[in-house]
């Protein structure tokens, strides 16, 4: 009987501390779809397996990444988008304050600017950018038509730096453009969906995995200068660029990134995070339904975890596995 009393004891001492040893901790939710379920994906596993005390709080890329390596919070950022901000980043591990776990897109992120695919199989020279210049007449500004649009990005993103710095560098006002604001996500994407529909004229700025991408057909515009990443690095992600030069969008590393401080006090669930990752095929699906059922990332979340177990149990071990299965159960 002492023997069984000592060994329940034991292992209620050894549930007990490993969720004592993996605290509270915080997850930044970013303000895109594909991140959101990222975060709500994280958050369950990690309340549910590893027994922490898991909370999302608000995110967006330039502010999450200053905060983790100056404050050492939040403890995870699911899906960064390492181009913006490489030189901090780098820095941020060298001296021992952050981790890069995994690549959350196993196949990494592609940025550009793009026009629908109806409007290159009438006029093949939009595909370039000369041929988008010499044809600005063709893209009428949604509210002016005197002048062309071209959709940026939303007040805020790290996107709206890159785009505004490109737009100014390929001189696109000179043949008469005028950048869009969409005011929001949403608002860049319907703004496809509706020319889609229409069979509307299009050009902006958007990036991949994304559910209006696997949705809509876009012909990503070549600026025939190939990838300058010093001078895309340097200026292009620079509000002070003064004389940005062109450079296509370098392919973009996307990876989870924690606090060093969150590897050493959670171990097993940084290792979690290290086995967690999607293929763009795999975003793109889920992506796509979030959008035909309106949903947050927490329902996707959800969804995600009772519909794809062959994705996520390759992420955990066998009894963390049985744990998330149970708490499935109970929803």
């Amino acid at each position: 009987m002492k023997k069984v009393l000592l060994t329940t004891a034991g292992a209620l001492f050894a549930c007990t501390s490993f969720a004592a040893d993996c605290g509270k901790v915080t997850i930044a939710e970013m303000n895109w779809n594909s991140a959101s379920l990222m975060a709500n994906v994280d958050r369950f596993i990690l309340e549910h397996g590893y027994d922490c005390d898991a909370e999302l709080v608000p995110g967006d890329t330039m502010p999450t990444g200053a905060s983790m390596i100056e404050k050492e919070e939040p403890d995870i950022a699911p899906e960064f988008w390492t181009n913006s901000m490489k030189e901090a980043l780098d820095r941020g591990v060298e001296e021992g304050r952050l981790k890069i776990a995994s690549k959350s897109l196993s196949d990494g992120g592609e940025e550009g600017f793009w026009v629908p695919k109806y409007m290159v199989e009438e006029y093949p020279e939009l595909a370039t950018i000369e041929g988008v210049l010499e044809h600005a007449d063709l893209f009428t500004h949604p509210e002016d038509p005197s002048v062309s649009g071209f959709y940026g990005c939303p007040a805020g993103w790290n996107c709206q730096i890159t785009a505004g710095n490109l737009f100014q560098a390929l001189q696109m006002d000179d043949a008469g453009f005028e950048l869009i604001d969409p005011g929001s996500g949403a608002g860049l994407s319907g703004s496809i969906a509706r020319a889609y529909e229409r069979q509307a004229p299009w050009i902006g700025y958007y990036w991949a995995p994304t559910a209006i991408l696997g949705k809509y057909e876009m012909v990503k515009v070549d600026f025939g200068s190939g990838v300058d990443e010093e001078q895309f690095r340097q200026c292009i992600t620079s509000e002070s660029c003064l004389d940005p030069q062109v450079t296509m969008y370098p392919p973009s590393p996307v990876y989870t990134m924690t606090t060093a401080q969150f590897a050493d006090r959670a171990p097993q669930a940084f290792e979690y995070m290290q086995s967690r990752s999607f293929t763009n095929a795999q975003m793109n699906g889920l992506l796509a339904w979030m959008e035909e059922n309106q949903a947050d990332g927490q329902y996707a979340a959800e969804n995600f975890m009772f519909e794809h177990e062959d994705i996520w149990s390759q992420w955990v071990s066998a009894d963390v596995k049985q744990k998330i299965v149970s708490a499935l159960d109970e929803l």
